[in-house]
């Protein structure tokens, strides 16, 4: 989930693109949307880490490893694996305001969990790996915004400011939501137009827009899951305008909610390693799909 996340879903901005866009692009991609046969937000218990599952990510090339050529060659592409695994032992420190331009929120939040205890912080770390592993290989240049190196966060302008820096071609922050049991599927969380303070997206609405529905659409080729049922309209999209990773973007950005961890379906998808892999194929060729044009 989102970690500046307060707005309900009755209260967001309607989705950017309607469903015939997300329609389109399934037809593309597979016959139908449905689920796969194997197969309100909230800040849940961020559980031990005892408790995730034990399969690797693939290793990813050493820094000092030349990264091979590719049809990313030249391209950067930032990757922010939401919350923090640790941010449960410094609530002090991530319950502190920050700045998002059009006001202030939390610092960060913990994220939330399966209900036998497997933290959104560790699926989203393990997730970004295999995305950056992906991408690699495609010869693009990929940065974490943080790789459980540090004792929290970093904090949600941190985040946005990794991005913008790097002067990123695309950011992805990745996500599983803590929705209430039924509430299945997967959303892209797009920015809104927003102009205040220190945020201004009026020049990254559109491409990201292109990032998002690019990803929806091979999200769903690729993994089998259908569009969230509960959030978007069925187009798998969500714009909003309260995140404030999204609001002091100067890059194209997006946030990936993988599915619902809190829905015993979706959480059996989101615990298994197979599927990992399938949602991070998928965000990495809606991605190249998005920097080839």
């Amino acid at each position: 989930m989102p970690y500046d996340d307060s707005v309900p879903p009755t209260r967001r901005a309607r989705p950017l693109l309607p469903a015939a866009a997300l329609a389109a692009l399934c037809l593309t991609t597979v016959a139908g949307c449905g689920g796969s046969p194997d197969t309100t937000d909230g800040a849940g218990a961020d559980a031990s880490p005892s408790a995730t599952p034990t399969a690797p990510a693939p290793p990813s090339p050493s820094p000092a490893e030349p990264l091979p050529r590719g049809p990313l060659t030249g391209r950067t592409v930032v990757i922010d694996p939401g919350h923090n695994p640790r941010n449960r032992e410094h609530t002090e420190e991530i319950n502190e305001k920050v700045d998002i331009g059009t006001g202030r929120k939390e610092c960060d939040t913990t994220g939330t969990s399966t209900d036998a205890g497997y933290p959104e912080a560790r699926f989203t770390l393990d997730v970004s790996h295999r995305l950056r592993e992906l991408l690699q290989a495609q010869g693009a240049r990929v940065l974490l915004t943080h790789d459980e190196d540090r004792p929290f966060g970093p904090c949600i302008d941190e985040r946005a400011r990794i991005g913008n820096e790097a002067k990123a071609d695309a950011v992805v922050s990745v996500h599983a939501d803590g929705s209430a049991v039924g509430n299945r599927g997967f959303h892209v969380i797009l920015p809104a137009a927003v102009k205040g303070g220190g945020a201004d997206t009026s020049k990254i609405v559109k491409s990201s827009a292109d990032l998002g529905a690019r990803i929806a659409g091979h999200f769903v080729r690729t993994t089998g899951s259908a569009p969230s049922n509960y959030i978007g309209g069925g187009t798998g999209l969500d714009t909003r305008n309260d995140l404030g990773g999204l609001n002091l973007s100067t890059v194209p950005k997006v946030f990936v909610e993988c599915g619902n961890m809190r829905d015993p379906k979706d959480a059996a998808l989101l615990t298994s390693a197979s599927w990992r892999q399938k949602a991070a194929q998928g965000m990495a060729d809606g991605i190249a799909d998005h920097l080839k044009g």
